[in-house]
């Protein structure tokens, strides 16, 4: 049973992936579930998800459907850096040479 499927049986709330809803007035996307709505706001960052309880009264649910906000090219170069999990720092990484002081 998918998390989605989850949330019908056991919260009676229809809910499906880029569901457009509104929490505490803002707007954001349905990016996922655990046992929890995962919401992307339009304030916050492309793919960074808050957690919210399905019966939130904040949580207001639409039946419109949404396109996520996609990474831009450098958010998306930080990611990969991170899913590296190399100990290099990112400057590093990236194969900029950092200048070293005298002194």
């Amino acid at each position: 049973m998918s998390e989605f499927e989850y949330i019908k049986n056991y919260y009676g709330i229809a809910l499906f992936l880029n569901q457009i809803v509104y929490y505490k007035g803002e707007r954001g996307i349905v990016l996922g579930a655990t046992h929890y709505v995962e919401v992307n706001l339009d304030s916050d960052k492309p793919q960074h998800t808050v957690n919210i309880h399905p019966q939130d009264p904040n949580l207001e649910y639409t039946n419109k459907a949404g396109v996520p906000r996609k990474l831009t090219r450098s958010q998306k170069r930080y990611q990969e850096y991170i899913d590296s999990e190399c100990c290099e720092s990112f400057s590093e990484w990236l194969g900029i040479a950092e200048k070293k002081q005298n002194g």
